[in-house]
């Protein structure tokens, strides 16, 4: 049963009305403008207000723009019911936000007619309005299942590289917090602003993780030797960057359409290994024509390198680590990057440490 307030000054026109739809609906009914407002914003709440214009103290043009201002009240639908009969009157009260408006004298048939109406457009668009919210909840439900799912799978597809080197282990972990905290640093620098965007930034870590995918394409004799690489060895090894992208490709290429980190991801795996000063690799990239995604990566890929035990070393000490990266400003790695740096080494420290492994990592010294 739908609940209807009415709203009059006068006794006789309250008692009339709540005859009238009393047998139908629920009705309340109140003989001022600040009452109306109280009793618009209590329970039961009204499905539909009758109001009448033309009250003491506050009148009914004044009621329908607090309950209009009120997010409470602002979608119950109101019909102005007065003896004001001029269609200018109709006008203004429409302007103000009333769905319908009814002439006094009533006549009973038309007002339990437009009752009627409105209460059945009412229903209409609460159903609509609830049907829209839970579409929109399950939408959103179904994204970030798609999310998790996605997310899980890029961890899932970057571990078959580290299945086959097993000694890197968190190293996902940390180069990905570390690229993060390099995007936050420099997401203001004039340089990097226009990329680095809330958005971006969070495609730039999802990619992050598939950096290296290329190296389950490298022989295990390479890829796991204890030791330097011959220079034919080191060519095939090499190699791991150009296997990446193209596996990256093909996905993107059977993809049904275009997904924003499988292009992040392909431009990190190609060019990670590319060096500020041109003499890095596949490519010989140099300067601005290395993407920024891999000048981010290419740093916390060596930082990560440097202070982790790995097959063939071990771990360096941190003021090692850190001194090999500052004296790579400018020639591995793009100054403002190792700036980037150095403004969030404590940052680096702390992730090195909450991901850090027991036997590859066997932890982050500061003696020389």
């Amino acid at each position: 049963m739908a609940t209807i307030l009415i709203v009059d000054d006068t006794p006789e026109n309250l008692a009339v009305l709540n005859g009238l739809l009393s047998p139908l609906h629920r009705v309340r009914a109140v003989n001022s403008g600040q009452r109306a407002l109280q009793a618009a914003a209590s329970r039961p709440r009204p499905d539909l207000i009758l109001l009448d214009v033309m009250m003491p103290e506050m009148d009914g043009y004044e009621v329908i723009r607090r309950l209009r201002a009120d997010v409470a009240t602002a979608d119950i639908p109101v019909i102005f019911v007065t003896a004001l009969d001029s269609s200018d009157d109709e006008e203004h009260g429409l302007s103000l936000g009333a769905v319908d408006y009814i002439t006094k004298p009533i006549r009973p048939a038309i007002v339990i007619a437009r009752v009627r109406t409105h209460l059945e457009l009412k229903a209409a668009r609460d159903l609509l309005r609830d049907h829209n919210r839970s579409l929109g909840e399950e939408i959103m439900r179904r994204m970030a299942d798609n999310l998790q799912i996605q997310d899980v799978s890029i961890r899932a597809l970057a571990r078959l590289a580290e299945i086959r080197d097993p000694e890197t282990g968190n190293h996902l972990r940390r180069t990905q917090g570390y690229v993060h905290a390099l995007a936050m640093e420099l997401r203001s620098h004039p340089r990097f602003a226009a990329f680095l965007t809330p958005h971006h930034i969070e495609v730039l870590v999802k990619s992050a993780p598939l950096h290296d995918i290329g190296k389950v394409g490298i022989k295990d004799e390479i890829l796991l030797k204890p030791g330097r690489l011959t220079p034919e060895e080191w060519v095939i090894m090499k190699t791991h960057s150009r296997l990446g992208y193209l596996a990256i490709e093909q996905a993107e290429q059977d993809a049904e359409r275009p997904i924003e980190f499988l292009s992040m991801s392909k431009e990190i795996a190609h060019y990670h290994h590319e060096k500020w000063d041109g003499s890095g690799y596949p490519e010989g990239l140099a300067g601005d024509a290395i993407p920024i995604s891999a000048r981010l990566m290419a740093l916390a890929d060596v930082f990560d390198a440097l202070i982790a035990q790995r097959v063939y070393k071990g771990a360096f000490t941190l003021e090692k680590a850190l001194r090999i990266i500052r004296e790579g400003r400018g020639t591995h790695f793009d100054p403002d990057v190792v700036d980037a740096f150095f403004a969030r080494q404590d940052e680096f420290i702390a992730i090195a440490a909450r991901h850090a492994d027991a036997e590859a990592f066997p932890g982050i010294s500061t003696e020389t």
